[in-house]
């Protein structure tokens, strides 16, 4: 039985591999990635955690039947290290080619006289290989009960987002009148990549509403709303086509954002779920999104999302509005922000956006929250010309980056507009090198369905 599955790997850990595999010498060179797995939809996708380049002449040798191969010893401690890490182990070589790129008759034999043994060894975990071309890549992927897959798509998650395939795809796209002005912009090929995407909105009030409605107008058609407000009659000012008469009836937020999303754009599909995003079975549905936006403004959802993007290399971005006045009522700040979060790069945690003790005060019930006097804050002031600003440079810069329409920068910036001072600031986040959420020594980064999300049950 043949399949298909997926991979996702930084632009750093891809960067380092092509500079390894094509050097410029025109030869054949090896490696070995160790990947987390997740299964979303009935797909496994692999998410690249480790990568471990071949010597040349040490651990990439001449082959006794193909050209070259990995050495017993490096294939040894690679696949102990993958059975007690649960890793996927992934053989890596290229091919001289560019767009196009396949296993050779002489790669298939060898995978069929080494997997069966690496599966032993692997006690459960997938083994596979990957091969590469300059921008292509295809994989040979042994499950344990037999089933083997080849590569739907690899996406590679930088500040843009990269797709390769084992050769180029040839769709047929046909475009109505009403994307035209875009198309003109960055042509079908682009409108049939936002059309193929799915994205995960986290919070649909004054902000997420926003996000719908303008991802809708792109030609986004497959989304995963996740709010579990009702409306009130305060949220009038700010949510997108909301109404007295959603008010009256109690309408949810993400029913008003699929109406809006709807009436953009008659094709798209949306998955409506009104629970809180901390449960595990509410996370686990955003595991399919191509690309996340959180705009709820709780410590609980910063957590989740922070943990789905470095856990399963989902590219998000965090959007927010603050405004704050003195104890005589003059405001002395009206910010808005946009914070993208990449894989390794960006993190709530290290940039202290996520605040344990006002973690604590979500955890607690309503009971012991008015117990212990937590219930007497007062809602935060909220404007929609400030959320359209962070909504607006949000969905920016998803359009640039995910359609690759601007070089991929080295560095990340977080985006704040203080608007009392007519000033915008792009701010470097902070990175710790031993962060548990975000980094390669911590026990997030790239684990996929093995380590569990800091949810709650549900």
């Amino acid at each position: 039985m043949i399949g298909k599955c997926r991979l996702r790997i930084t632009r750093q850990d891809f960067g380092t591999l092509i500079n390894h595999l094509f050097p410029g010498d025109k030869d054949e060179h090896g490696a070995v990635l160790l990947a987390g797995t997740s299964l979303a939809d009935g797909q496994l996708t692999l998410h690249i955690r480790e990568i471990h380049l071949a010597q040349e002449g040490v651990d990439y040798v001449e082959g006794k039947i193909g050209y070259r191969a990995l050495t017993p010893t490096f294939i040894h401690r690679l696949i102990t290290r993958a059975r007690d890490e649960r890793l996927v182990y992934l053989a890596v070589h290229n091919h001289g080619s560019d767009r196009e790129v396949d296993f050779s008759l002489i790669d298939l034999q060898s995978h069929e006289r080494g997997y069966p043994a690496l599966l032993q060894i692997a006690k459960g975990m997938p083994v596979g290989a990957l091969v590469f071309g300059r921008r292509s890549v295809q994989a040979d992927i042994w499950l344990p009960d037999g089933t083997r897959l080849t590569l739907d798509s690899a996406v590679v998650v930088g500040n843009t987002i990269q797709r390769l395939t084992p050769s180029p795809e040839h769709r047929v796209v046909g475009m109505s009148e009403t994307y035209d002005r875009q198309i003109r912009m960055f042509g079908k090929a682009g409108q049939a990549e936002l059309a193929n995407c799915r994205v995960g909105i986290i919070g649909l009030g004054g902000i997420g509403s926003l996000v719908a409605e303008f991802l809708a107008r792109l030609g986004i058609k497959e989304f995963c709303l996740v709010d579990n407000d009702s409306l009130e009659e305060s949220n009038l000012s700010r949510i997108v086509g909301a109404s007295f008469s959603d008010v009256r009836h109690g309408e949810s937020k993400i029913a008003v954002a699929d109406r809006t999303i709807r009436q953009a754009n008659s094709e798209a599909r949306t998955e409506l779920i009104m629970e809180d995003v901390a449960k595990e079975s509410v996370a686990k549905k955003l595991v399919s999104c191509d690309y996340l936006f959180l705009a709820a403004d709780s410590m609980r959802a910063r957590l989740v999302f922070n943990a789905l993007v470095h856990q399963y290399l989902i590219p998000g971005a965090q959007l927010g509005s603050k405004i704050r006045s003195d104890i005589q009522g003059t405001v002395v700040e009206a910010m808005s922000a946009n914070r993208p979060v990449r894989p390794g790069r960006g993190c709530l945690w290290c940039n202290q956006l996520i605040d344990p003790n006002q973690l604590a005060k979500e955890a607690k019930t309503d009971e012991e929250r008015k117990t212990q006097a937590y219930g007497t804050e007062e809602p935060s002031p909220s404007v929609i010309s400030l959320n359209a600003v962070s909504a607006a440079h949000a969905v920016n810069d998803f359009l640039l980056d995910y359609l690759g329409l601007r070089p991929d920068n080295d560095v990340l910036y977080y985006e704040h507009f203080h608007h009392l001072k007519g000033k915008r600031s792009l701010v470097q986040p902070r990175q710790d090198a031993h962060c548990s959420e975000c980094s390669r020594t911590g026990q997030r980064f790239g684990r996929g369905d093995s380590v569990a999300l800091p949810c709650i049950e549900g």
